[in-house]
């Protein structure tokens, strides 16, 4: 794979329809934390992965 990680995760496309409003929102904060808008919605999603893994751990 020309030196790149096998390990690595390929990346699904998906459809993604939000409002303006909240794409707006995302991209300052994206802007404020050096990432793209994809990049910062990926970031969040992880962030909510690992908390709701979290929680399920404590039941």
């Amino acid at each position: 794979m020309n030196g790149s990680n096998s390990d690595k995760e390929t990346k699904k496309q998906i459809p993604l329809r939000i409002s303006a409003r909240l794409y707006n929102e995302l991209a300052a904060w994206a802007e404020e934390e050096f990432r793209s808008v994809n990049g910062q919605i990926e970031f969040l999603l992880h962030e909510c992965v690992e908390q709701r893994k979290k929680g399920k751990r404590k039941s």
